[in-house]
């Protein structure tokens, strides 16, 4: 191949990532900017009392998937008993633990076998028992049932529960006081919502006592403190901006409101995917576009949920190659949204992201590097200008991550101490510089093994909560 070849070649391929990257970073400066005012001006709202004031409650049904989470269950549990909301019922769906699970959860809270007869309107496993015990107005039952993943497991839960709206959350997850409340919001406000997510935070640092927030830190685990800034950049900057058209694709199963009507109507979660989050949003969307129904899927920052990190490395890209494996599924399941103007701004700007910016990001960014390499080989790279140019990708990345940081750390009026707040500036480079790449790496590596050990539960080590 001749040299002009090679040039003509990176010179398109240089105009690609220009492109590329002027794109990216404007979505992301954008994106940041809104959703830090749209939070300051919420919560402007609340301090001026311009809020909805009501004494009526949504009924909920708080639907708990659990798999040898006998470490965290209880406190998870412990944590709903905390909430300041007059009606709701918890349901754990204990799912074939080959653990203490149940046990522990029959010891804690007295439990009782009962006879209970349910409406199976969605298709699961075998249950093989139902227990429960009722605290004050607080209903607590627990399903055991045979392994069938998380999404059968949310499916049971939907068959047993008993109000119009349910609240799927992990069971290494804990809310706060109000975080139900928040969440219930929009339903309030607007007739059309059928679905609502909220804030995921990492609780790994955190402690909670009735409710709140006792102490707030970053912890010692670097690993730790990098996802903390990573949470709090893709939740409070990009969700907020997609929000504003109706265009998120994704609430977080570790804390996401639904109207169940409307769940059963698109025949619950799929079983056959392991982004059963990601898969159930689309799911809707598609729904309701296709029979023409008004609805609205709402993001809600002010809602928290206090969730576990992996601690580790080998937990964290097991994982994301999950999370990787549930986006290459559900982006070909749904591939009719693809520029198709029947779904508006949701095909032209929500798909178009996840699928250049999530889905085919490892792949850009691995020919970016094959590409700089083979112009470094030919002596075609201006290595000043690369390393000016790498310098302020860092810069930039490094800024908005901070921003997003900082502003999450202020409206949840958590105290951070000094040294926090250096380990923040120091822990932003390590997550943009090394943690991104070892992501791409992994995500990589799924594509050649997502077709392996689809539907297991993820054997992640769990620490016990401060609750």
């Amino acid at each position: 191949m001749s040299i002009e070849i090679i040039k003509m070649c990176l010179k398109y391929v240089s105009y690609f990532f220009v492109v590329y990257m002027i794109i990216y970073s404007t979505f992301l400066f954008v994106s940041a900017i809104i959703g830090s005012l749209k939070i300051y001006k919420n919560r402007y709202k609340d301090i001026m009392h311009n809020k909805i004031e009501h004494d009526y409650y949504v009924p909920v049904s708080i639907l708990i998937p659990a798999y040898n989470e006998e470490k965290v269950i209880l406190a998870s549990v412990k944590s709903l008993f905390s909430l300041n909301y007059k009606l709701f019922e918890i349901i754990v769906i204990n799912d074939g633990s080959t653990d203490k699970t149940l046990d522990v959860l029959k010891k804690e809270f007295d439990l009782k076998r009962v006879d209970r007869p349910y409406n199976k309107q969605l298709d699961t496993k075998q249950i093989k028992g139902v227990y429960e015990n009722k605290f004050g107005n607080i209903l607590l039952t627990v399903i055991d049932k045979e392994n069938g993943g998380k999404s059968d497991s949310l499916n049971a839960g939907i068959n047993l529960s008993r109000f119009p709206y349910f609240l799927a959350m992990d069971a290494d997850s804990a809310l706060q006081e109000d975080s139900l409340e928040q969440l219930v919001r929009p339903i309030l406000e607007e007739e059309n919502v059928v679905a609502c997510g909220g804030f995921i935070r990492l609780n790994n640092a955190v402690v909670l006592e009735n409710g709140k927030v006792k102490s707030y830190r970053l912890p010692n685990n670097l690993l730790i403190c990098m996802q903390i800034l990573e949470y709090d950049r893709s939740f409070l900057a990009s969700r907020i901006l997609l929000d504003e058209y109706n265009g998120n694709l994704i609430i977080s199963g570790a804390f996401g409101l639904f109207q169940k009507d409307m769940v059963i109507a698109c025949k619950g979660y799929d079983v056959s995917t392991v982004g059963e989050d990601f898969e159930i949003v689309i799911k809707l969307h598609s729904f309701c576009h296709k029979n023409n129904i008004d609805y609205s899927i709402k993001y809600v920052p002010e809602a928290i949920c206090w969730t576990q990190a992996p601690n580790n490395l080998r937990d964290l890209i097991k994982q994301r190659k999950r999370w990787y494996s549930g986006l290459v599924q559900c982006m070909f399941k749904y591939k009719e949204m693809f520029f198709n103007y029947r779904y508006g701004f949701i095909s032209f700007i929500s798909y178009f992201y996840y699928l250049f910016f999530e889905l085919l990001a490892p792949f850009i960014e691995v020919f970016g590097t094959i590409t700089t390499l083979v112009a470094l080989l030919y002596g075609l790279l201006n290595v000043p200008f690369m390393i000016i140019f790498y310098t302020l990708y860092t810069l930039f990345g490094c800024i908005m991550t901070l921003t997003t940081f900082f502003t999450r750390v202020h409206l949840a009026n958590n105290v951070l101490s000094f040294t926090d707040a250096c380990k923040a500036f120091l822990v932003c480079i390590f997550e943009i510089v090394v943690l991104r790449f070892i992501l791409m790496v992994s995500r990589l590596t799924t594509v050649f093994s997502s077709k392996k050990k689809k539907m297991k539960w993820d054997k992640l080590k769990r620490m016990e909560m401060k609750v």
